[in-house]
């Protein structure tokens, strides 16, 4: 981090991204005897905004009148970038959220390990570092979906319940091609690597959780692993028409709406894509199912962890901050509200949902496991944009073994 310097209040002032700073400069929550005022760093999205956040608070400083939060936002920046701004100064704030600790950033963080309620927390363990819990969160995104058209589905003769293999789905494909649409959903930006990664990881990773590590340690490679075997049935896909060349150009929302429209058939995305079908009132002429594999069936979903929280060590209210942090986790209406705001799951909680949010969340109490490429188990540094790199190469003529064999190229050159 550097030499830690104290902010003047000034500074403080000088800067924009700081919204709390009269309590970083003495205000008036400190001038209260008694009342212990915390600071949080969080991420302010469209579902998530700054007085979601601030109702939310205010729920536990009812039952908490000793306690203030404060809440602090991030402006352009990263909540991550803040929080490096902020330790610079010398001024850390005491919890942050969407930050997850690292080997060579965890010494920032409070260990956890010893508070009890953390492991109930879900992913809790697979976002370990060494062994240590610093990271704890409310929720879960899954990622290993296909949803789909029903009226395309109608239309085609198809039964959903009935693919569970990349053979039915293939087939699937083929009908649905002849029932006049696009089977699959693509587009341009980041999608293509995303999506090939939800359909080769869910029988990958599920039939060896630690392939990622054995890739680090030179055991298995792209080329000839199972991964090949992907790359190979998706670049048949495109050379069968059930993937659109042209959807490259569109972007991320182009596709989305695409799909949403009626355009086309399937798309494989997150669980993040329920609101936005929810919000075009289209949830109930949608259906979805878990990724079809070559293997175990359901497969493990791909997924990671949903308002993540972590203490910062240097807090001056660490006990304060651990208990605040236990309350957005444990408690059950923070824990649903927080669920509700932006979408997403946890196994034994539910709330009002739409159809398509519902058959969600069935998906994830049957699944045998969440996929996490986190710690041990996390790539080298910027393998997604280089396997999206690679899988839009197969659209612009290249094999599978030469995309393969380039990723493998790619990440020894990292080590």
């Amino acid at each position: 981090m550097g030499t830690q310097l104290r902010r003047a209040c000034a500074a403080a002032v000088a800067v924009t991204t700081v919204v709390a700073a009269a309590t970083a400069c003495g205000g008036e929550d400190t001038a209260q005897a008694g009342v212990t005022t915390l600071r949080i760093i969080v991420n302010i999205s469209p579902n998530l905004t700054e007085q979601y956040w601030k109702g939310l608070f205010a729920k536990y400083e009812q039952s908490h009148p000793k306690v203030k939060v404060n809440l602090e936002l991030t402006g352009t920046i990263s909540a991550t970038a803040k929080l490096t701004q902020d330790l610079a100064a010398g001024d850390p704030p005491d919890i942050a959220q969407q930050i997850t600790p690292t080997k060579e950033n965890a010494g920032l963080f409070a260990d956890l390990s010893g508070q009890a309620w953390t492991g109930q927390t879900p992913l809790a363990d697979q976002y370990a570092v060494d062994g240590k819990r610093y990271l704890v969160g409310v929720g879960q995104q899954i990622q290993s979906l296909v949803f789909y058209n029903k009226s395309a589905f109608a239309k085609a003769g198809l039964d959903a319940s009935t693919i569970r293999t990349l053979d039915q789905f293939q087939d699937a494909m083929a009908k649905l091609k002849g029932a006049g649409y696009t089977p699959l959903q693509t587009s341009g930006q980041w999608v293509p690597g995303a999506q090939f990664s939800l359909i080769a990881d869910s029988g990958v990773l599920t039939a060896d959780p630690d392939w990622t590590v054995k890739r680090k340690q030179g055991k298995v490679s792209f080329a000839t692993g199972d991964y090949l075997k992907y790359f190979q049935r998706y670049r048949s896909w495109i050379d069968q028409g059930y993937l659109d060349k042209s959807a490259l150009g569109l972007t991320y929302a182009d596709g989305q709406t695409a799909f949403l429209d009626g355009k086309s058939a399937m798309y494989i995305m997150g669980s993040f894509f329920v609101p936005a079908a929810d919000a075009a009132k289209k949830s109930d002429e949608i259906g979805v199912f878990s990724m079809p594999t070559d293997g175990a069936y359901p497969s493990g979903q791909f997924g990671n962890i949903a308002n993540p929280y972590v203490v910062v060590n240097a807090s001056k209210n660490k006990a304060a901050a651990i208990d605040f942090v236990k309350w957005l986790v444990t408690d059950p209406a923070a824990i649903e509200s927080q669920l509700a705001a932006d979408g997403n799951l946890r196994k034994g909680f539910t709330y009002p949902m739409s159809s398509l949010g519902a058959q969600v969340q069935k998906i994830l109490e049957e699944a045998p496991s969440v996929l996490v490429k986190s710690g041990e188990r996390q790539p080298v540094e910027g393998y997604p944009a280089e396997l999206n790199t690679q899988v839009q190469k197969l659209y612009t003529g290249a094999t599978a073994e030469q995309v393969a064999a380039g990723l493998d190229k790619w990440w020894n050159s990292q080590s």
